[in-house]
């Protein structure tokens, strides 16, 4: 596998784009595109814009563009992947990305980490932490079970807490 050369990307990247309110613009004309136009188009969940016969997703384009290199992961802070205002992005390892994920569609309780058992008719509180599932305790009140999911988190989690 060719090792990826960022070095030569920014240079390109810095020739190509200039960046404004979250997004990169041409700078000049090119191959159907006009100068000054946005740069590449809304897929399903993030932006993604085709540079040298490649696709890559912008917000990874404008870390490198403002940082200079180019981290494994890359987190949307307010857990918004359209927003790629620079500020909004961060250098992260997979676990803090997993810990700044929303809450899941599926989710019937309204927060991560809580759920009902109706055999038991009580509420389950659990967290996941580096692949590992955590057992928090089963808990008569949902108040209770959000506060020992919200707890855990917040102690293991840091600046990548989201509670939902």
């Amino acid at each position: 596998m060719a090792t990826f050369d960022s070095t030569l990307l920014l240079e390109q990247l810095k020739q190509s784009f200039y960046y404004k309110n979250g997004n990169l613009y041409w700078k000049n004309s090119c191959k159907g595109t006009k100068q000054n136009a946005l740069a590449g188009w809304e897929g399903d969940r993030c932006r993604t814009i085709e540079f040298k016969q490649k696709n890559y997703k912008a917000h990874r384009l404008i870390f490198l563009l403002h940082h200079g290199y180019l981290p494994k992961y890359i987190d949307h802070i307010d857990g918004n992947p359209r927003n790629n205002n620079i500020e909004n992005l961060r250098e992260a390892t997979h676990q803090q990305n997993l810990c700044n994920t929303k809450l899941r569609k599926d989710n019937t309780s309204g927060y991560k980490g809580v759920s009902f058992k109706k055999e038991l008719n009580k509420w389950l509180a659990q967290s996941t932490l580096y692949g590992k599932n955590h057992y928090l305790g089963i808990f008569v009140h949902k108040e209770d079970a959000i506060n020992a999911a919200k707890a855990f988190r917040e102690a293991n989690h840091k600046d990548f807490v989201r509670h939902f």
